[in-house]
């Protein structure tokens, strides 16, 4: 679980102080994906952070059921010079943990989503959608308890995305991962989540929590669910636009 009691978060710059995130309130349930959606600038990766305990906040309390949180940014962050296997293997070695067991573990995650072909290709030869799933199993590798997702799929094309989008959101629950989404998409969030937190502009605020609870588990056939367009219409009007 993670629950965000009441937070504030102030900074320092030149011109003076500046609060990003004003008396924050929103809880994740384990299991559960949650999306943050807001205006641009208005704090979003400033609450995955504060999630990760990378920031410590002004006010207020981030309670965490676990330690272990993994990362999918909004680029994949794969090297080029390893292949993807060892991309897989990355975080078993920072963490200390690349037993031959954990090794073994990140292999049945690989081939369990089709990446049995991959292993000894470079990133470089792969789809950029491909590429994704690659940094998606490369964080489960890790064997995080949370996950934190900073719009991961804002630098692929719309097609690609809408096929990502489903392929990610489908291993995470079948892993029984929680998950955090921070996006500026109202499509995707309404698509992926269980719950969608609408943020306001600058000092970020909760201005609504939104439950999902239509078209099953399957973003397409929420998508394709005649729920999707009146629920798409209040959030676009509780983020002003």
């Amino acid at each position: 679980m993670l629950e965000f009691k009441n937070v504030y978060y102030t900074y320092h710059t030149k011109e003076g102080e500046t609060t990003a995130v004003e008396n924050l309130d929103f809880t994740v349930k384990n299991g559960q994906f949650v999306s943050v959606i807001g205006p641009s600038g208005c704090g979003k990766t400033t609450i995955l952070s504060l999630a990760a305990g990378l920031l410590a906040p002004s006010a207020g309390e981030v309670r965490r059921g676990t330690s272990e949180f993994g990362y999918m940014l909004q680029r994949d962050a794969l090297f080029n010079w390893r292949t993807v296997e060892q991309n897989i293997f990355l975080p078993l070695e920072v963490k200390k943990r690349n037993t031959p067991e954990k090794r073994e573990r990140a292999l049945e995650l690989a081939k369990k989503y089709g990446l049995k072909d991959f292993l000894k290709k470079t990133p470089s030869q792969l789809s950029g959608g491909m590429r994704q799933r690659v940094a998606l199993i490369r964080t489960l590798a890790a064997e995080p308890e949370i996950l934190l997702l900073d719009e991961p799929f804002s630098a692929l094309d719309y097609q690609t995305r809408l096929e990502v989008c489903d392929d990610v959101q489908s291993i995470i629950k079948n892993e029984k991962k929680t998950a955090l989404l921070v996006t500026h998409d109202i499509s995707e969030a309404i698509a992926l989540s269980d719950k969608v937190v609408v943020l306001s502009a600058r000092p970020a605020t909760v201005v609504g929590e939104h439950a999902i609870d239509f078209g099953g588990n399957c973003p397409k056939s929420r998508r394709e669910s005649k729920e999707f367009a009146p629920t798409f219409e209040i959030l676009r009007k509780e983020l002003g636009i």
